[in-house]
C-alpha cells in the first residue's frame, strides 16, 4: 500500500524528512518502513502541495495519552526522498473534484486531504498512487 502525507515541510529539496507524531486517517496508521509515500507541503504553512516521492525508512506508533477518550492515532516517520515532483498538484488543482462518489483518484486526494484540511498521513488506493506517479 502507498501512503501520502500533508505536513509542514520547510526544505522541500531535503534528502530526508522527519515527521514526529503525525495524525493518521484513512488507514494511515498502517504505515511501515519500506512503504512508498508521496509528500505534500501544506499550503496552510506556505507549501505548494505535492513536492516529492519517497520511501519510509522508519515508522513508530505514538502511545495514546491516558485519560483522553477519543484520540486520533499518531505515528512518527522518517522518509528518504527518491524523486522530486516535475509538475505541481495542490489544493487548487484538486478542488474541482468534489463529487465524492465519482471514483476518480483526484477526488480521493481532495477528500482525504482537503475535506478536513488538517495535516495527516493517509493510505492511498492503487489508482490514486498510480495517478500521483504521473507527476514524477
Amino acid at each position: 500500500m502507498a501512503f501520502a502525507i500533508k505536513a509542514e515541510i520547510r526544505d522541500p529539496r531535503a534528502r530526508t524528512f522527519a515527521f514526529p507524531a503525525q495524525k493518521t486517517m484513512y488507514d494511515g496508521k498502517h504505515i511501515k518502513a519500506g512503504d512508498a509515500i508521496f509528500l505534500f507541503a501544506s499550503e496552510k504553512e506556505g507549501g505548494q502541495g505535492l513536492i516529492a516521492r519517497g520511501v519510509v525508512t522508519s515508522a513508530e506508533a505514538v502511545a495514546k495519552k491516558r485519560g483522553i477518550a477519543r484520540q486520533t492515532p499518531r505515528v512518527s516517520i522518517t522518509v528518504r526522498r527518491t524523486a522530486l515532483a516535475k509538475r505541481p498538484l495542490g489544493r487548487s488543482g484538486l478542488k474541482p473534484f468534489a463529487d465524492w462518489k465519482d471514483g476518480r483518484p483526484e477526488t480521493e486526494l481532495n477528500f482525504k486531504f482537503y475535506r478536513q484540511a488538517t495535516n495527516k498521513i493517509v493510505g492511498l488506493s492503487e489508482d490514486a498512487a498510480a495517478f500521483l506517479c504521473t507527476f514524477f
